[in-house]
């Protein structure tokens, strides 16, 4: 694969989308200044690319009045933690260049994501990645006292139930890079240091 190919299974261009998709990754790309590769290669697969969008917005973006109060932030440390336990460099670099920003700190990302366990943080932030982890790691040995300690830690039900989700999205999201050789945009790695 050469340096400037997106994934090992070929990519669209945003005007090659339908419609629809063109307009809701224009809308992403006019943010950023850059449309992200993921959906230049999910884009391949239109109906798959409309249904990551849809539950990754529904997770990730959940619309006002919805029962959890876990911070973007917070969303996003849950997605970086999830993947670097699952060695995502595409995730690791797109949802860490976020994360740096929704932060303002230039190092988070690299340490949760390299070294989650020994990354200094809150209690609540720390009951997130923990949970997080073990779902990532080790789903089975999920038990209710691993869920007493995300309580404690002020976690609500909801934002339990969101760091799970967001958990198990991005766990797929991780093979399907995996999987593509997904490539990450050069502009991830600068922004927010």
């Amino acid at each position: 694969m050469s340096q400037h190919e997106v994934s090992r299974f070929g990519h669209v261009d945003l005007d090659d989308l339908p419609p629809d998709l063109r307009e809701r990754v224009g809308a992403v790309a006019e943010r950023s200044g850059f449309v992200p590769n993921v959906f230049r290669a999910l884009g391949r697969r239109p109906a798959e690319l409309r249904a990551f969008l849809d539950h990754h917005d529904a997770l990730m973006n959940p619309p006002e009045g919805t029962a959890s109060t876990l911070s973007k932030a917070e969303r996003e440390l849950v997605v970086v933690a999830t993947s670097g336990a699952n060695h995502c460099t595409y995730c690791v670099v797109a949802h860490g260049a976020i994360l740096r920003i929704r932060y303002a700190d230039p190092e988070i990302a690299d340490r949760v994501a390299t070294n989650p366990h020994a990354t200094e943080l809150p209690v609540r932030e720390r009951a997130i990645v923990d949970l997080a982890l073990l779902l990532a790691r080790d789903p089975d040995r999920l038990t209710e006292a691993g869920l007493d300690a995300a309580r404690a830690a002020g976690l609500t039900e909801e934002e339990i139930w969101d760091v799970g989700a967001i958990t198990a999205l991005f766990a797929m999201s991780n093979r399907l890079a995996h999987l593509t050789a997904l490539r990450p945009n050069p502009e991830f790695f600068t922004m927010g240091r």
